[in-house]
């Protein structure tokens, strides 16, 4: 008898489990409740998912070459994208989630996946397999389906998880607008992405204004305790970049949930959470995209490879290899946003910290090959000089807050 998964989701994780699932010949059907709007998001890619996923350029929008770090009081930090070894692969790709989202799904679907428009509304799991119900968006009727295991790639909110009764994870709130620019504004942007501290703009995690094809996206990020003053951070940031919005005209507002913790447990008895179902994503830098996709990947390999005995116990290979391979970044981004992100002074250290250029090149080795880069016993010696000072510089004596100048609460 044919074996068959369900994939709950069909946005990048889901979309590359339901890709290497068919490549390895495993019959799949991808279950989509959200077919025309994509995931908000700030839609940053290392080059690392192109080379690994074999994916065409065409999907970027923007290579950006340098990231501008602003702090609290306005100091600026201009970071190039580029590890220890200059290489053609030195930038970050901008992307449109409904453009790269929408490829993935239908590269998905021409290796033989199945699509099904509709929102899932139950789950059974026994010995003899797993039933899902599910209703058409199409018509609205109610339909089930029955498969071997399950993928759930169904984001921060997933009724997978909710199903499998596990609690919600601690979630961030995004929000950020779409802006098109005149030509003249968005030379700003030709090869840059910004970055912003302070807590007018993000108490506990940053603020962004990235680069796509035909417009900017500028948006906050910022923890649960902040979430109902999402729309004021907005506004705040709006007023930092001042004239560099003039001219703007609005496309659109979008906001989501990012998980703010990994789940402890992400493979059970036939199933398996990917992405942001599962709590991956990075620390620090929010990123999600690359995780998604990589966990996806590394979720349908392992199911392939137990789908004759698809137990909890068989499926935690998966967890293994994934803590293995990546729980020192992890637990590394987790305490830098923790010391970075800490208090306005911390911002300014941090800051200043993004000048150093073993910082630099660390951080990048580390972003675009998605290992962590090592630092010998001089590089860690001579950054902690900097930070020690930069640490100085900033408790003993208070720089002003932009806010300050500008009015903002």
């Amino acid at each position: 008898m044919t074996q068959r998964v369900l994939v709950v989701g069909a946005s990048v994780a889901g979309a590359v489990a339901a890709i290497t699932l068919r490549g390895l010949g495993v019959e799949t059907v991808m279950l989509e409740k959200e077919l025309v709007r994509a995931k908000p998001c700030g839609g940053a890619v290392p080059p690392a998912a192109f080379t690994e996923f074999d994916l065409p350029h065409h999907l970027i929008d923007r290579k950006v070459k340098y990231c501008l770090m602003v702090s609290p009081s306005g100091q600026e930090t201009r970071v190039p994208v580029a590890g220890s070894v200059p290489t053609d692969d030195d930038y970050v790709a901008m992307v449109r989630r409904e453009v790269f989202d929408g490829f993935l799904r239908e590269r998905a679907q021409r290796r033989g996946a199945d699509l099904i428009h509709g929102q899932l509304l139950g789950l059974s799991i026994s010995a003899a397999g797993v039933t899902a119900r599910y209703r058409s968006m199409i018509n609205g009727q109610e339909q089930t389906l029955k498969a071997d295991a399950v993928i759930g790639a169904d984001g921060c909110y997933s009724p997978t998880a909710r199903l499998l009764g596990l609690p919600h994870l601690p979630r961030a709130v995004a929000i950020q607008e779409r802006i098109a620019l005149p030509e003249r504004q968005m030379a700003r942007w030709e090869d840059t992405a910004d970055l912003y501290l302070g807590a007018e703009v993000s108490p506990d995690l940053y603020a962004w204004a990235f680069p796509k094809c035909d417009h900017i996206a500028i948006g906050i990020g910022a923890g649960p305790r902040y979430a109902n003053q999402a729309k004021r951070l907005l506004s705040n940031l709006k007023v930092r970049l001042g004239s560099a919005l003039e001219g703007g005209r609005f496309l659109l507002r979008e906001a989501h949930a990012l998980p703010m913790e990994p789940r402890k447990q992400m493979a059970f008895e036939r199933a398996l959470l990917v992405g942001d179902a599962a709590g991956l994503v990075a620390h620090t830098s929010g990123e999600g995209i690359y995780w998604a996709m990589k966990s996806g990947q590394l979720a349908a390999q392992t199911l392939a490879g137990f789908l004759d005995a698809p137990t909890a116990a068989n499926l935690r290979t998966y967890e293994r290899i994934w803590w293995q391979e990546y729980g020192l970044m992890y637990n590394f981004l987790r305490w830098l946003q923790r010391w970075g992100y800490g208090n306005e002074r911390q911002m300014e250290v941090f800051t200043e910290m993004c000048r150093n250029p073993d910082v630099q090149r660390l951080t990048f080795d580390s972003y675009m090959y998605k290992q962590m880069a090592p630092a010998p016993w001089l590089v860690q010696m001579r950054m902690t000089k900097d930070i020690i000072a930069a640490q100085a510089r900033n408790y003993l004596h208070r720089r002003t807050p932009v806010r300050e100048r500008l009015g903002l609460e």
